[in-house]
């Protein structure tokens, strides 16, 4: 991975920021996007001083298409090119359907899906170039549809029809394609989370201590580049959820319920 120039979305926060860090111990040039520019100038200035490596922030709302391209455009003109692109940047949401404002899944859409969409579109000709990686940070909640984040849930379950084929379309031109998809992961995901209206929430509803660490799904990440893996599901618990999904689905629907009935301050019960 040295002198590779790796674009990551979501780079001020959780796997984001912790992915950044992960590969700029490989020796990466980084290009960090997020909307946060304060934070992510402070973070490009600490990697470069801790893993003498070259690091540029840019400010990125991935919602926005015109800003998906200054992103790809910034690592094209200060590093030549683009070697692996992480598309991170995401959120959550909180809600019952039956109380949802319907913008609030607009804003899933446009950030989860549409995102990845963007940066991965400006991004191919360089990717294909350099026969490099594109990656999705997705979830389980992209093989299981989860209560209260039917928004969350849509938008998983897209960035997976996209990447898989995207896949097959470049099963002859060396292009890597990979999902990776943590369980559960301590972040503050949660805290960001959209309520019914679109404000957030700004506490989690679950124990973070139980969780992966960010630190943890970061640098399987980078193994699954370095490896070019096809799909990275992190978790004892995801795969037991992915292959009982496929197996016994109504069995899996009652077991999602029971978890999230768990939940602090419960949306089903």
């Amino acid at each position: 991975m040295k002198n590779k120039t790796v674009v990551i979305t979501g780079a001020s926060s959780g796997i984001g920021l912790a992915c950044a860090e992960a590969f700029a111990r490989q020796g990466t040039s980084l290009v960090l996007g997020a909307r946060r520019y304060v934070d992510l100038c402070t973070i490009s200035q600490s990697l470069e001083s801790t893993y003498g490596i070259r690091a540029v922030a840019v400010q990125c709302d991935v919602a926005k298409e015109t800003d998906c391209q200054m992103l790809i455009q910034q690592a094209v003109t200060t590093f030549g090119g683009v070697d692996v692109l992480v598309n991170n940047a995401g959120i959550s949401m909180r809600a019952l359907f039956a109380d949802l404002d319907l913008q609030v899944l607009h804003r899933l859409m446009d950030v989860n899906f549409w995102g990845t969409v963007y940066c991965t579109k400006y991004a191919m000709d360089e990717l294909l170039h350099s026969k490099g990686s594109v990656v999705a940070v997705s979830s389980i909640a992209g093989y299981r549809g989860l209560p209260g984040r039917t928004g969350y849930s849509a938008s998983k379950f897209a960035i997976h029809g996209f990447m898989e084929s995207l896949r097959v379309e470049n099963l002859k031109t060396g292009l890597h394609v990979m999902l990776a998809c943590p369980g559960f992961t301590a972040s503050n995901i949660r805290q960001t989370a959209l309520d019914a209206k679109g404000s957030t929430h700004g506490e989690t509803s679950m124990d973070e201590h139980k969780m992966m660490t960010a630190g943890e799904v970061a640098e399987r990440i980078v193994q699954g580049v370095i490896q070019r893996k096809r799909t990275l599901v992190m978790t004892r618990q995801g795969k037991l959820a992915v292959w009982m999904n496929k197996l016994l689905p109504a069995w899996v629907d009652g077991q999602v319920y029971k978890l999230f009935a768990k939940e602090k301050n419960p949306l089903i019960k």
